[in-house]
């Protein structure tokens, strides 16, 4: 059990006194993290818990017109990233209704400087993107097949002719 501080010493040298006291019964010798620095920032913030809180939530501290770009940026992102076109078409359609709103009713902060998007340039951008990935895909088919070796072609042809 921890003895109470004497009166009369210094509050400063009797923690201190304890801290040595505890160094030397090695009660800090096997610590998680012994011998490596202190994880994070070592600079001095006040608020460091809030922030490392928030990081941990997934929350952010932009204003929201910085938070609206961000997300817009994700956005189109997503739209060129969705499997069909109806995707596209919604997800571009949810982020110029919250661009749109963004823009007749400003909040406070720095100005937002975006403009809704065009939803048929990003499904012309979308269908782009498709068919060069279609058309890569199809020719690495073809070059697999080519690399697979003399006579593959006609085993598979027989395989299949076998199993009708």
């Amino acid at each position: 059990m921890t003895e109470r501080k004497p009166p009369g010493v210094p509050f400063e040298s009797w923690v201190d006194k304890q801290i040595r006291d505890a160094q030397a019964r090695g009660e800090f010798d096997r610590l998680p993290g012994a011998g490596r620095p202190l994880p994070g920032d070592t600079s001095y913030e006040e608020l460091w818990w809030v922030k490392r809180k928030m990081a941990r939530e997934g929350l952010s501290v932009l204003p929201p017109t910085l938070a609206l770009r961000k997300e817009a940026e994700d956005a189109r992102a997503a739209a060129l990233a969705a499997p069909t076109e109806p995707m596209v078409r919604k997800i571009i359609a949810d982020i110029n209704t919250k661009i749109l709103d963004m823009m007749l009713k400003p909040p406070p902060g720095p100005p937002l400087g975006l403009k809704r998007y065009d939803v048929e340039e990003i499904v012309r951008e979308w269908r782009e993107q498709r068919e060069r990935r279609e058309r890569r895909q199809r020719e690495e088919r073809r070059a697999a097949d080519r690399g697979a070796g003399p006579g593959s072609g006609q085993r598979r042809a027989r395989r299949s002719a076998s199993s009708r």
